[in-house]
This record gives C-alpha cells, structure tokens and sequence, in this order.
C-alpha cells in the first residue's frame, strides 16, 4: 500500500509554536513513552497499518523533514520526496506534481502532514480495490463536533462534499472528511491541471456531484496539530491508559 503525505504547508495557525522555524510535520510531541516529532507517529500509525511506500509531499521548510526523516528504513518503509520549495501549489496541485514525477502508483491513500487517524487501513484499501470509483473519502458522523461539517452521507452513499455549503445543504450534513482518501493515479491526471494551483477539495466536490466518491465510514475520531487545542488534544490522547498498549504497537 502507498501513502502520500501532504506536508508543504506554511502551518500558519501553528506560529506561535513552531516560530517558522520549524514545518508542523516536527513539531515535538510529548506521549506516555517520549516524545518525538510529529511525523515520527504518523509514519509508524502507517507502517503498523501495512503501508511500505510513502510521498511526501514537501515545501515549505521542507528540507528539515528529509532530514530528520530521511528514507523511511527505521520503520520499514521507502520514501520519496516530492518538493514544491516556494511554488505551493495547494494540495491538488501537490498531487499533480507527485504525478508528474511519476512516483504514484496505481492507487495510494492520501492524509495530510498534521494528522493522526487511529484506524486500520487495510479494510479500506480492500473495499475500494474492486470498485471503479475514481475516489473514496472516509467520513465520521461529526454533527459539528470537531469542526464544520461538510459531506451528505446517506445509506452508506456519499452525496455531497463540499466545504462552502448552502444553509440547506448544511442542515443535511452531519458527517465530516475524515482526512484520509484513496485516489486512482488517472484521476490527478484527468482532474487536475499541471502547474496550476489547485485545491484537491475542488476535485472532492467535483466527483461528489458527478456521483462518482465512494465513502467509507469509520467510528475514531481523527487528531490533528493544525492547532495548538488540537496538539493539546492529541497529547492527552497518546497519555490516557487506555492507548498506552495501542501505541506500544507502534514502537
């Protein structure tokens, strides 16, 4: 299985702790057994899940992740660095880069470079392999928990993604994009333009309104350092009693 990970971002909302001096992908994190940078957890959480192949996706300090991180052998993974340096081209974009670099393969998942989702992968990777959907979008029942929801999820279809929704269309969503997608390497090259900045949510509401994004629901909810509560919050996760055994796993 391959994983891409979307770290080119200026993590704007994360100053007050990273000085940019540092990408959100380092930021240290402190758990029941250490502390290690960020991108330490979210690459074991993916080798645990059976995942050997990653993109990272980079930009923006990005050279201090290919250092501190290097080529993934310390968790039994190969990793190849796809590097926008100063261009960003927003996350679709990114993935068009990716693609053009021709280090994608057939299918791979995609997660972003601050977030920490403690699912199995492989039951997912195994529903989307006989479908000919161009996307699948994890969703969790969210009624504006964690954050604004965005996806009409009915009897396990996807309806609607889509971030600035109508009053209407709010009152009818009460899931949330998990944060974790599958793609098909022909939907970058056909959804998305090279060179040209591109918002991969665009795609995901493209597709959704064609009716062509599967999703998947999953039960966990998703963590994140794209904010100093979220980092907060993931800390107190990684140090209740009751995840010490799920995260000696990953060690």
């Amino acid at each position: 299985m391959q994983c891409v990970i979307l770290a080119g971002g200026l993590g704007t909302r994360m100053r007050g702790v990273t000085r940019d001096e540092i990408p959100k992908a380092l930021i240290p994190v402190a758990s029941s057994l250490g502390t290690e940078p960020f991108a330490f957890y979210q690459l074991k959480w993916l080798a645990s899940c059976g995942v050997t192949n990653v993109v990272y996706s980079i930009g923006f300090l990005g050279e201090q992740i290919r250092a501190v991180v290097g080529n993934g052998s310390r968790w039994g993974l190969t990793i190849k660095y796809v590097d926008e340096g100063k261009e960003l081209r927003g996350t679709g974009g990114a993935l068009r880069k990716a693609f053009d670099e021709k280090v994608l393969d057939e299918r791979f998942f995609v997660v972003y470079g601050d977030s920490f989702l403690p699912i199995e992968l492989l039951p997912i990777w195994s529903a989307f392999a006989p479908m000919a959907a161009p996307a699948l979008m994890t969703v969790l029942k969210n009624r504006n928990q964690w954050d604004s929801s965005n996806v009409i999820f009915e009897n396990n279809n996807l309806r609607l993604y889509k971030k600035n929704a109508t009053p209407e269309e709010k009152s009818l969503m009460h899931y949330i994009d998990y944060g974790l997608s599958l793609i098909r390497r022909k939907t970058i090259a056909t959804n998305i333009e090279a060179d040209r900045k591109t918002d991969l949510a665009a795609v995901y509401e493209k597709l959704s309104v064609e009716g062509r994004l599967l999703g998947y629901e999953v039960q966990e909810r998703f963590y994140e350092i794209g904010s100093e509560q979220g980092l907060r919050d993931f800390e107190h996760w990684l140090k209740k009693q009751e995840n010490i055994q799920w995260l000696s796993r990953l060690n």
